[in-house]
């Protein structure tokens, strides 16, 4: 089978390995489709700080179980799966608390570990999900990034609040569409690109403000009037954002961190602490947050339609990267299909 491998920055091959045979409880799952994201792109640039070369990529997919290991119990063959790329100890006390997303040894696939960008990948059946026939293979490859805005709406209580969303890249707006789905009253998502913008609005958020144009604080009171927003979430990951929401941020409320910074923050901690905000963050996902983002899409609470960009095919996965360089502000999710006629031979 062909598997792609990033010898370095920049640089992708292609190479002839065998395919695996799936451990007892394991299965082997043809990969359909893979998505890349921001933490691929800053591989391909040399700029992850905690992933070295060479390593195979592919974290954000979907595919179909062709093989069973001899104890596998949980899927049958043909049935169509999403993969968990979390590889963590179960021993260390977050994973004994239930918290295995922040374990003390977390290794993700496609960066500290190998990835899924092959024909075939063999991975313990408890890290795979089925997906609803209703569906596409496109939308099992969002999957991943929608659990990780699915776990960031559920770190506070949603319910019949007014939240604001910086920053609309596809975390952002998927964060948008899982706030509603997860009864906030009010959305109102900011960028500095009207192209975003016009996505976000049109998968669900009440207001958008492109401000760079237009003042973050006086378009808060004007969308939610004197009292603000209840919440905030920083998914832009600067300076700028993530002061600016605690600038405007109503005394008393909650800013919560999505984004991840790429370098040591210069953040107002006086202002934080004289408007007694409740500062937050949140860390990728757990398996209920995959369990609620496929069933928010199989039953039509979110759309990850209006965030596929363009298809690539497996071997242009380089295309891909140059294609996201070239076109960074109106590209939003670019997938490979990583679709095979090899046989398992």
């Amino acid at each position: 089978m062909t598997q792609q491998v990033m010898v370095k920055p920049g640089e992708i091959v292609f190479r002839e390995i065998s395919v695996p045979v799936p451990e007892p409880h394991q299965v082997l799952v043809k990969i359909k489709r893979i998505g890349i994201c921001g933490s691929d792109i800053h591989v391909y640039h040399g700029t992850h700080p905690y992933t070295g070369y060479p390593v195979t990529q592919g974290h954000e997919v979907s595919g179909q179980i062709v093989q069973r290991g001899s104890d596998s119990k949980k899927f049958e063959v043909g049935q169509r799966v999403v993969i968990e790329p979390q590889v963590f100890c179960g021993h260390c006390y977050p994973c004994m608390h239930g918290k295995y997303n922040l374990c003390e040894g977390l290794k993700v696939m496609g960066f500290q570990t190998t990835g899924t960008a092959s024909e075939y990948f063999a991975v313990d059946e408890s890290k795979c999900t089925s997906i609803p026939a209703n569906m596409t293979y496109d939308e099992g490859a969002m999957i991943e990034p929608l659990a990780v805005a699915i776990h960031a709406a559920k770190r506070i209580s949603v319910v019949g609040k007014k939240v604001v969303v910086l920053g609309c890249g596809p975390i952002g707006i998927l964060l948008c569409q899982s706030l509603k789905a997860l009864g906030a009253s009010e959305v109102l998502a900011t960028d500095i690109s009207d192209y975003r913008l016009r996505i976000a609005k049109d998968v669900g958020a009440d207001y958008i403000v492109n401000t760079k144009v237009q003042d973050f604080g006086e378009a808060l009171i004007k969308c939610f009037g004197a009292d603000k927003a209840d919440i905030a979430y920083d998914c832009a990951g600067n300076d700028d954002s993530i002061n600016s929401a605690i600038r405007n941020a109503r005394k008393g409320s909650t800013i919560i961190l999505v984004a991840v910074f790429g370098k040591l923050a210069n953040v107002d901690l006086a202002k934080l602490n004289d408007s007694e905000l409740d500062l937050n963050t949140t860390m990728m996902y757990r398996h209920e947050d995959y369990e609620d983002a496929i069933r928010l899409v199989s039953n039509g609470k979110i759309r990850l339609k209006p965030l596929m960009s363009v298809h690539f095919p497996f071997r242009d996965y380089l295309k891909a990267y140059q294609y996201i360089d070239a076109n960074r502000e109106t590209t939003m999710k670019v997938l490979i299909d990583v679709d095979s006629d090899s046989s398992l031979e």
